[in-house]
């Protein structure tokens, strides 16, 4: 782990109270850095998603937490000391933590701007409703400043969502998350649904923010390669479990678990013989 933590789960498990119920994630423990990047990857299905939102207490019913803590470290205000249990607080305490102190930038994110409002009214609404205080005029500059520093520019506050490309939304989506100075942001799927080149422009300025701003990452995608690249360390999730967890180096070079090893395999090698990889996955 990469500085001191700022979030811990710990045993954490989630149900779906249908019947017969379902375990979708199953005593998970997992902490995450000051400044870390901590990948989270398997297959569609595993309770990567379900895990955020339980973290951030978005869950709906059917969905229940059912065991566990998630705790956030050095919260500013906080009962008892600067240790909070997320799992304990009050719808109302968690509304004025959630974009504060933990963001989200959600699957499918790119398509959740609302099309009948212009980019800085929906930047400026995280404001209204976090900052009540703050000047409009404050909030147009801030905005602005906020589009500047995802690489889309200040000039875009009038544009309308349709009138961006799924690049620029996706941006658009980041600096709403980042508004606030969070010091953790959840990134789900956040570049599944972009081009290879527009993936890799977001990623470098998800890592160039980080580097700047100082938050830590959690980042999900069944894309492992992609987080053998970008993470300091990884969780490999299977059937709502944690099987493994180690740096990417560690990962990479020297899995322990089955599964990861069949996810290390199931990607195609740029250098290798045709169906390399093919033989690599089904030998494990």
């Amino acid at each position: 782990m990469n500085g001191d933590p700022v979030l811990s789960v710990s045993g954490l498990s989630v149900t779906y109270d249908v019947d017969p119920p379902v375990r979708a994630v199953r005593d998970v423990s997992l902490t995450v850095g000051q400044g870390e990047v901590l990948g989270l990857a398997g297959e569609s299905g595993c309770g990567k998603s379900t895990l955020a939102y339980a973290v951030q207490r978005l869950l709906k019913p059917p969905a229940q937490i059912t065991a566990g803590q998630v705790v956030l470290h050095g919260t500013p205000g906080a009962a008892g000391g600067d240790d909070v249990d997320l799992t304990t607080l009050s719808p109302a305490e968690m509304d004025r933590l959630r974009w504060d102190q933990v963001a989200m930038v959600f699957q499918g994110a790119m398509n959740s701007l609302n099309p009948v409002l212009t980019i800085g009214a929906q930047l400026a609404d995280v404001f209204a409703r976090h900052r009540p205080g703050m000047r409009r005029a404050e909030r147009t500059e801030t905005c602005g400043a906020l589009l500047d520093m995802v690489g889309v520019g200040a000039d875009r506050l009038r544009s309308y969502p349709h009138e961006l490309s799924g690049g620029m939304r996706q941006r658009v989506m980041i600096a709403m998350a980042l508004a606030l100075r969070p010091r953790l942001l959840i990134m789900d799927e956040p570049t599944t649904a972009l081009d290879v080149l527009v993936q890799r422009e977001i990623l470098q300025e998800i890592s160039r923010l980080r580097e700047e701003l100082g938050f830590s990452v959690v980042f999900i995608t069944h894309d492992l390669p992609l987080l053998l690249e970008i993470s300091h360390r990884i969780a490999v999730m299977k059937g709502g479990q944690v099987v493994e967890v180690g740096t990417a180096s560690q990962i990479y070079h020297d899995a322990q678990h089955e599964y990861t090893k069949r996810l290390l395999g199931s990607f195609p090698s740029l250098t290798g013989e045709r169906g390399d990889f093919v033989r690599k996955g089904a030998a494990v």
